[in-house]
């Protein structure tokens, strides 16, 4: 049966919503013939993720305290899925995220990869759309890098979906302190297509504690320090004039859109 894996690192005090992400993951309808699996890491001491209820399709880990990236990269080590997607433990997937993304890349076996729209859940209920999203469709070559360098990022990066094995081709979610999902995304675009689903992919809850909220998110001397990392490691796999492609389409792994 081929399977969407949901990557989500969690640290101690960071659990406040997680019964929540899962009961999202749970309402989720596949398309025929798929199944999900939770690969929750827990980043750092505390066990955060013993608040989740018992459920064969969750899978939890531990390490050592070292942020966010380093915890989906180690998560990446138990997933058995044909597709990767991110979930912050904070976060909602909003009803048929997961099969629209399976779905679009299904019925687009020339796409490695899918991004969607997000609506931000404030702090008095209400959602709201995200101000830069693309036109839906095939994406245009380096228009997420385009955004990037302009400071306007198109999309949010937990609402990429993309083939397991390119996450593993472009080394998964790079060592940087914040903004790791955005990178993976970018290195994504330097060595294969993408497509962009109008419908929201995520619901990103706005709120005091979360990582982007911080100031140190924010600080513009660890952004210049990603800049240096960043920029040449998608202009180098982008000089190979190489491009990544599924050998075997999600078309043809048993199972119908």
């Amino acid at each position: 049966m081929p399977l969407i894996s949901i990557i989500t690192p969690v640290y101690d005090g960071g659990q406040q919503y997680m019964c929540e992400a899962y009961e999202s993951l749970t309402a989720q309808n596949l398309p025929d013939g798929w199944g999900w699996e939770w690969i929750v890491q827990e980043d750092g001491p505390g066990s955060p993720a013993s608040a989740l209820p018992a459920d064969d399709r969750i899978s939890i880990g531990t390490n050592r305290k070292g942020g966010a990236a380093m915890a989906r990269s180690i998560a990446m080590s138990r997933v058995r899925g044909d597709l990767v997607r991110a979930l912050d433990a904070d976060d909602l997937l909003p009803t048929g995220a997961l099969s629209r993304a399976i779905t679009t890349l299904t019925d687009h076996p020339d796409t490695s990869w899918c991004v969607s729209s997000c609506l931000d859940l404030l702090p008095n209920g209400s959602l709201r759309p995200g101000p830069h999203d693309p036109p839906a469709g095939s994406l245009e070559e380096g228009v997420m890098l385009a955004g990037y360098r302009a400071g306007r990022f198109p999309v949010v990066g937990t609402t990429l979906t993309a083939y397991t094995d390119l996450v593993h081709v472009v080394g998964g979610w790079p060592a940087v302190p914040a903004s790791e999902d955005v990178a993976l995304l970018l290195c994504c675009e330097a060595v294969s297509q993408g497509w962009m689903i109008d419908e929201p992919g995520a619901i990103y809850r706005k709120h005091s504690t979360q990582a982007t909220a911080q100031q140190a998110h924010w600080d513009p001397d660890e952004r210049a320090a990603l800049d240096d990392l960043l920029l040449p490691r998608l202009e180098a796999l982008r000089n190979l004039g190489w491009s990544w492609k599924p050998k075997v389409p999600l078309a043809d792994r048993g199972a119908s859109s």
